[in-house]
């Protein structure tokens, strides 16, 4: 569907691409990007060995357009069956999304699509166009059974993309007239254009909302997730959000050793005083070409501690860049993950929050299908 790598051919016959030659000639940083090339994803099969063969290469350019297509799914709700991330289902309006942060966990979804997990998750945008048809569809079946659903979970839900095509919101209106219970993670400030909706759900007990939030340092994050909103706005939006009362937790998400991990009390304090009631941790997760990207992320941003980055992590997985074992993945095993389980529980509970409660834990009692719930908006 794509050209990933548009090639470039030197007098010698050798050849680069625009989007990786100077991540691999001194890791050329693309503004608004979090990868620093576009490595090749798992099924490709073939691999191209960059050379530099000493002649004159143009200038690439800073930045990198976007492109936007449709996504021709048949279906729009999603089954899961991990036992470790608390939900059974989940609705991703998008596919790859243009935060870029650079540790994002579904970057190897593009891979699927023959697309690169590097800069192509970030610039090569699928949007569900037929959202609404689809959910109303799935809803209406006689055998669906009511759960909550998790909306933007692979890709936020709420990336600048969404503020032009509106495709969450658009889901968000079905849900709220079929009072169906949905929670949403969101490192963006768009998710305060639909407080109306959010508020309406709350007042039923159908929604959560949780704020992810890495660091509290501005060029951290211009780096690790360029197009998310900033910190201090992201904790307005919990402030917001509280206020007019609908269920707002916060994720330190993810826990970066050496580089966040010592953010993470002032983190929890200050999201308790904006507002948030819950919270919870995810140490850094590398699975797949993730691990390729961030590798080269810290090559480019942070050689001096590169090497102790990478110690750490591995420390706490079993040696490994990544252990994908249900249980551990999220919080990894060792002396390095025991400390950052001890810190957070206690500043946790210092701090007041209600971890008890689990925010997917909604009613499911007055769902009621598409069909019906238009029935009752007649006025008969």
């Amino acid at each position: 569907m794509f050209a990933r790598n548009h090639w470039i051919y030197g007098r010698s016959g050798s050849a680069y691409s625009p989007y990786m030659a100077r991540s691999f000639f001194g890791h050329q940083t693309f503004k608004g990007r979090g990868a620093v090339s576009n490595l090749a994803g798992r099924f490709d099969a073939l691999t191209i060995e960059q050379t530099d063969d000493g002649w004159y290469q143009d200038e690439i350019a800073d930045g990198l357009d976007e492109t936007v297509l449709p996504d021709s799914a048949r279906s729009i709700i999603t089954s899961n069956n991990s036992p470790d991330v608390g939900f059974d289902v989940s609705i991703n309006p998008y596919r790859g999304c243009s935060h870029a942060c650079v540790y994002c966990f579904a970057r190897p979804s593009h891979a699927y699509l023959g697309l690169s997990p590097g800069l192509d998750f970030e610039t090569k945008l699928f949007y569900k166009a037929d959202a609404v048809s689809l959910l109303e569809a799935e809803l209406s079946r006689p055998r669906y059974v009511c759960k909550p659903i998790a909306l933007g979970i692979n890709t936020d839900g709420y990336q600048p993309l969404e503020k032009r095509l509106g495709i969450t919101r658009s889901i968000l209106n079905v849900l709220a007239r079929c009072r169906h219970p949905v929670t949403i993670v969101t490192k963006s400030a768009l998710i305060v254009r639909d407080i109306d909706l959010l508020a309406d759900l709350a007042k039923d007990h159908l929604v959560s909302v949780s704020l992810s939030i890495t660091s509290l340092t501005n060029d951290i994050k211009r780096t690790l997730e360029p197009r998310t909103a900033s910190p201090h706005a992201r904790l307005r939006v919990i402030e917001q959000l509280a206020q007019v009362g609908i269920p707002v937790g916060v994720m330190v998400a993810p826990v970066i050793p050496a580089i966040t991990d010592h953010e993470m009390e002032d983190i929890l304090r200050a999201a308790r005083d904006a507002g948030a009631t819950r919270a919870s941790y995810v140490l850094l997760r590398l699975p797949h070409e993730v691990k390729i990207l961030f590798r080269e992320w810290l090559s480019a941003h942070y050689p001096d501690r590169a090497k102790h980055v990478m110690s750490l992590i591995n420390q706490s997985r079993g040696g490994k860049d990544y252990d994908s074992e249900f249980g551990v993945r999220m919080r990894g095993t060792g002396p390095y993950a025991e400390l950052l389980r001890t810190r957070f529980e206690l500043a946790a509970r210092k701090l007041g929050f209600d971890n008890s409660s689990d925010p997917h834990d909604l009613r499911t009692d007055l769902f009621r299908p598409p069909a019906a719930s238009s029935q009752l908006t007649l006025g008969f």
